[in-house]
């Protein structure tokens, strides 16, 4: 809303200007956002022309929207199913759109599981009223199962949809186990040269009793062995997180370096409306 406002108070002053606009020097930021940027760096990774094109990698016509390009599989797979006689995809027919699936592709490239991704779609699917789930004895049971079979249908079509990102993360976690094996923690270097090592140790509690309470003390630290399944989970999405945060720093130094305003929020580039153009060629040289 206040972004809005802002715009608001900037074109009610170019008006008042009595200037050209083209020549009007606006101070208000304008922003660029990535497309989905985990699935833009798997992608990329991977060389998947498929999936690349659904986040705005290659040329296009116009942009592509990759949580419509899902919602599409998930959708044939419904009324496929629904035509088979699928209980659950005939309540649900109908009642699945892009809002229901965009947090779960979101954080599939972070390592979201499918009982969150259940948890996430459950959510969407309690705010749908026109669904008639029935009495309320059987309406949570019945959100619950449909979120877990919607779960399931999104997670495949995002593999489907991004068969490279899923190798590649498994290969990630091969990877981690392997350097865990070795009692070793996992560590690397990013496009920026700094490097980052995780670090996740096994912790070990102690529970002392007072007269009072009783206080759980836990102990950790270098010396302690590695915490294998911590390391393999969280590697693919810390190292994702390592290349997208290392994309928008090497795009601040080269917009600094061609005397460019430049803020970031995440995967957010701002810049001023006149040097959108410029910031455009700059974000997608750096990318690369």
């Amino acid at each position: 809303p206040f972004q809005c406002l802002a715009t608001c108070f900037e074109i009610s002053s170019i008006l008042k200007s009595g200037s050209d606009i083209e020549s009007y020097k606006s101070r208000l930021p304008t922003h660029q956002d990535g497309s989905c940027n985990g699935l833009q760096h798997y992608a990329a990774l991977g060389r998947d022309e498929h999936g690349g094109a659904s986040v705005n990698l290659t040329p296009s016509d116009k942009p592509q929207d990759v949580y419509s390009a899902v919602l599409k599989l998930v959708l044939e797979k419904l009324e496929n199913e629904a035509k088979e006689g699928n209980e659950m995809a005939i309540l649900l027919r109908g009642h699945v759109n892009r809002k229901v699936v965009k947090q779960t592709v979101m954080t599939s490239v972070y390592g979201v599981t499918n009982i969150g991704a259940r948890d996430q779609i459950r959510n969407r699917l309690r705010e749908n009223e026109q669904i008639e789930w029935g009495d309320e004895d059987t309406r949570e049971k019945k959100i619950n199962e449909c979120a877990g079979y919607l779960a399931g249908l999104t997670l495949g079509s995002i593999t489907d949809l991004f068969n490279c990102a899923k190798d590649i993360m498994g290969w990630l976690g091969e990877c981690s186990s392997m350097i865990t094996n070795e009692r070793l923690p996992v560590s690397w270097i990013t496009p920026l040269g700094l490097p980052v090592l995780q670090p996740y140790r096994r912790e070990f509690s102690y529970t002392v009793t007072t007269a009072m309470q009783q206080v759980r003390i836990v102990d950790g630290g270098d010396d302690f062995p590695v915490h294998r399944q911590r390391h393999r989970s969280a590697f693919p999405p810390n190292y994702v997180h390592s290349l997208d945060s290392s994309h928008m720093l090497l795009t601040a130094i080269s917009c600094n370096k061609e005397g460019l305003d430049y803020a970031s929020v995440h995967d957010s580039y701002w810049t001023h409306a006149g040097s959108m153009d410029h910031m455009n060629v700059i974000l997608r040289d750096e990318f690369v």
